[in-house]
C-alpha cells in the first residue's frame, strides 16, 4: 500500500472519493492517515452543520486550497475524505475528535470491521469462497472465464459468444461482515453489501432482457444497452433500466424496499402493479401496499460502497441494523425508546466497533457496552 505522505497523493485520493472511483484499499489508506496522530478537537460552524451536503463540499474545497507540501493541514482539510469521522447531532454545532479514546465505553472484547468476501455458487453447484487473498482465475465455464482482481472485483469475461451458455445461473452471496463486487458478463458492475445475494445468468447472450435477482442491498452501475433492458427483481418489485446507476435496499424481513437513483432514470413496477419512474436524487419507498417517491441526497444511500456509515436524520435502530450486518454483531436495547433517537453524520466503516460506537456515544443519547459479538445500548445515566 502506498503511504499517504504527499499533498498530491492526498488530493488525488480526495478527488477519487468525491467521484466515487476510490478502491477499498485506497479507502483504508485514507482511513489510516486520518487516524494517525489525531489529538485535536475540531469545531464545525453552525451554518455548515445545518446542511451536510454543503459541509462535504466546503471541506473538499478546503483540501484543494489549503494543503501545503511542508506539513499536514489540521482541522477542516483533515475531515474531507474517505476516513471522515464526522458526527453532527441535531441541527446545531458538532465536534470531531480522535476516536481512539473510548470515553468510558465498557469493552470486554473489541471487534474489527468487515472485509471483502463472498461465496460464488456456479451453475453446476460448485461453491467457491471469495477472499482478499484469492486472485486470478476462479473458474471456467463454456465460453466464459471468471476471475478476481487484486482490488476485489470478480470479473466475467466472454471468450466465445457462440459457445457461451444461453441458460444457467450463478449466485454471489455475502454473509454478515462481508461485501463484494462483480462485473457481470454484459459489463455491468454490481457492489453487494453484507448479508446479500445476487443471482444472474452466466451469460446474457441470446437474451432479450438482462434479468438478475437481488436479496439484501446492491449498488448497480448498469452498462448501457438500449436493445436489452436490465431488470433487477426483488421480493416486492422489478426495476428496469437501459443503463444507469442506482441502489436497492431490499433485505428479507424488512418492511420497506428502498430504490435510490444517482443518474439517468429507472422504472419501478411493484407487486401491486404500481409503476413509478425515478429521477436522480429520488428514492422509491415500496411497501406491501403502496409506493412513495421522495427527494433525497443519494450519497447517503451509497455510503456503504464508499467505506462509510452516513446518517441523515436517521433513527438509531436503522443505523445499528447496518452496523450489526457489517460487524456481525447482535444489538440489544435496554430501553426500546432509544431505537427512535435521530442522528446525522458520517463515520468510517474501517474502524473497530468500539471506535464507531464511541463516536455515537458522544451524542449523549445513550451508553454502549461491547461484549464479544453483542452490543448493549442503554439510556445515558
Amino acid at each position: 500500500m502506498e503511504k499517504l505522505n504527499t499533498p498530491d497523493r492526498f488530493k488525488h485520493l480526495a478527488s477519487k472519493w468525491k467521484d466515487g472511483s476510490i478502491t477499498s484499499e485506497e479507502t483504508k489508506e485514507f482511513a489510516a492517515w486520518y487516524n494517525a496522530d489525531q489529538d485535536k478537537e475540531i469545531f464545525i460552524p453552525e451554518q455548515f452543520a445545518k446542511d451536510l451536503n454543503s459541509l462535504n463540499k466546503s471541506m473538499f474545497e478546503a483540501i484543494l486550497l489549503k494543503i501545503k507540501p511542508t506539513k499536514r493541514v489540521s482541522l477542516w482539510p483533515r475531515i474531507a475524505a474517505a476516513a471522515i469521522i464526522m458526527v453532527i447531532f441535531g441541527a446545531g454545532i458538532g465536534y470531531f475528535r480522535n476516536i481512539a479514546h473510548f470515553n468510558g465505553i465498557e469493552q470486554i472484547a473489541d471487534r474489527g470491521p468487515g472485509k471483502n468476501g463472498a461465496i460464488l455458487t456456479l451453475a453446476n453447484g460448485k461453491k467457491i469462497y471469495i477472499s482478499d487473498n484469492k486472485t486470478g482465475v476462479l473458474a471456467s465455464e463454456p465460453g466464459i472465464s471468471i476471475s478476481k482482481t487484486a482490488d476485489g472485483q470478480i470479473i466475467y469475461t466472454i471468450n466465445d459468444r457462440e459457445s457461451a451458455p444461453s441458460s444457467g445461473f450463478n449466485t454471489l452471496q455475502t454473509s454478515n461482515g462481508e461485501q463484494t463486487q462483480v462485473r457481470l458478463p454484459d459489463g455491468t458492475v454490481v457492489y453487494l453489501n453484507s448479508a446479500s445475494s445476487l443471482k444472474y445468468p452466466t451469460s446474457f447472450t441470446k437474451k432479450k432482457k438482462r434479468m438478475v435477482e437481488l436479496s439484501g442491498e446492491g449498488y448497480f452501475n448498469v452498462n448501457k444497452d438500449k436493445l436489452h433492458p436490465f431488470i433487477v427483481k426483488t421480493e416486492r418489485q422489478e426495476v428496469e433500466v437501459l443503463g444507469t446507476q442506482f441502489n436497492i435496499n431490499s433485505y428479507a424481513g424488512e418492511i420497506l424496499t428502498r430504490t435510490t437513483l444517482l443518474e439517468g432514470s429507472v422504472k419501478i413496477t411493484g407487486k401491486n402493479k404500481i409503476i413509478k419512474v425515478l429521477k436522480p436524487n429520488q428514492q422509491a419507498i415500496n411497501s406491501a401496499t403502496k409506493m412513495e417517491i421522495v427527494d433525497v441526497e443519494a450519497q447517503f444511500f451509497v455510503d456503504w460502497k464508499e467505506g462509510f456509515f452516513m446518517f441523515n436524520k436517521e433513527n438509531l435502530e436503522s443505523i445499528m441494523k447496518r452496523v450489526a450486518r457489517w460487524y456481525n454483531v447482535k444489538v440489544i436495547y435496554e430501553d426500546p425508546k432509544l431505537k427512535s433517537e435521530i442522528i446525522s453524520g458520517t463515520i468510517s466503516k474501517y474502524e473497530t466497533i468500539s471506535s464507531l460506537v464511541n463516536v455515537l456515544e458522544r451524542s449523549g443519547l445513550a451508553t454502549f457496552k461491547i461484549d464479544k459479538d453483542v452490543v448493549t445500548i442503554s439510556l445515558k445515566k
